[in-house]
């Protein structure tokens, strides 16, 4: 049984969430990890290739492989990571999810487990309206969203960080300089183990 976790991260701080929320699939005994990466854009390599920050977090995803119609096809269950933009994924990541026509047409997603994470430059970035937003062209797919409820350890709070009840989520900075706090990836094991052990459950 195989779970993708599936992310887009321009400046890395969406794939740190993606690498907790890996973890949190891989401690449910039976499911399979695939860990895959929304393609880049040839324009953004050309303008953001001398960027220090986003050069280092190109490095850091070398190792994973970019996701194909078959990955998406061969997965019982998706989690989907991408940061805002204006309260909403990411082209590369709409890009993907745009070429499903084939799936799309014959059902192969339907009654896939699906959760979603995000990360946004300001507390009110838009993380609600990303995740939200998110689950829109999933739910066209047929898919089963599974949230984070509130029992997660970690969800109720009134601190300056990430955690929503529709996804896992963390805070960059305006100038990327933050990092995902250890609750925050808390959360997003716990998303990746809620959604796998889902996902055992509905397609084992």
């Amino acid at each position: 049984m195989k779970v993708l976790v599936l992310f887009y991260s321009m400046y890395g701080h969406v794939e740190k969430m993606a690498r907790a929320v890996a973890e949190g699939v891989q401690s449910v005994e039976g499911v399979e990890l695939v860990l895959r990466r929304a393609e880049e854009f040839q324009e953004i390599l050309d303008e953001k290739g001398e960027d220090k920050h986003f050069r280092e977090a190109r490095e850091r995803q070398e190792d994973v492989p970019v996701c194909t119609l078959d990955d998406l096809d061969q997965a019982d269950g998706i989690l989907l990571g991408t940061p805002t933009r204006y309260g909403n994924m990411t082209a590369q990541m709409k890009r993907l999810l745009d070429a499903t026509a084939s799936l799309w047409t014959r059902g192969a997603m339907e009654g896939k487990p699906v959760g979603v994470f995000t990360s946004t430059a300001t507390t009110h970035g838009g993380q609600e309206t990303t995740l939200l937003s998110s689950m829109i062209p999933l739910l066209h797919l047929g898919m089963i969203i599974v949230g984070v409820p509130y029992s997660t350890p970690g969800m109720l709070h009134t601190e300056g960080r990430g955690g929503t009840p529709y996804g896992a989520s963390t805070l960059a900075g305006s100038d990327n300089s933050l990092q995902p706090r250890e609750e925050d990836l808390e959360i997003a094991r716990a998303q990746g183990r809620r959604v796998a052990e889902v996902t055992r459950r509905l397609r084992g």
